[in-house]
């Protein structure tokens, strides 16, 4: 397997186990809520893994709206290097907030500094990302401890809020 450049030790075999991880808790979000399907929130996981495979991912962050609300939310940081935490997915039985009573889910991304819409073009994306400025500090909702989720150094640090 290949590693990405000199400096790190992870293979794309370490971000799709990470990633592992990240889909499961987005799956149980779906099937908790009921705001995006599991269909969504496999391609969700699907750009992520893609993303962070080719170091354009600084984080991505998930938020269940009720209408204008923030009803929970996490926020996944992604590191290349010296990535700790090995917890198993889970803690994201969130509250039913159906489509259909104004529930929905909104993720946003926020690349690393050295990404450019360029590379990022070529990449087989399954969203239509488009660019946003929802605030995410999530400053109405407690932050609570979250997971890491780590292989060989890459891996995720989970913030979560209620």
């Amino acid at each position: 397997m290949s590693t990405y450049s000199s400096t790190t030790t992870y293979t794309v075999a370490d971000v799709e186990k990470v990633m592992r991880s990240v889909k499961a808790d987005l799956i149980m979000i779906a099937n908790t809520t009921k705001a995006m399907t599991e269909e969504d929130a496999a391609k969700y996981a699907h750009d992520i893994e893609l993303l962070a495979k080719k170091n354009h991912l600084k984080f991505a962050d998930v938020t269940l709206m009720s209408g204008s609300s923030e009803v929970r939310a996490i926020k996944y940081e992604f590191h290349a290097e010296g990535a700790t935490g090995t917890e198993r997915p889970g803690g994201v039985l969130w509250p039913l907030t159906p489509k259909d009573k104004g529930g929905r889910i909104r993720l946003q991304l926020r690349y690393t500094d050295s990404s450019s819409e360029e590379e990022r073009a070529d990449l087989p994306l399954k969203v239509s990302w488009v660019p946003a400025s929802a605030d995410t500090s999530h400053k109405d909702l407690i932050s609570s401890a979250g997971r890491g989720y780590s292989s060989n150094g890459f891996g995720t640090n989970r913030e979560d809020f209620s």
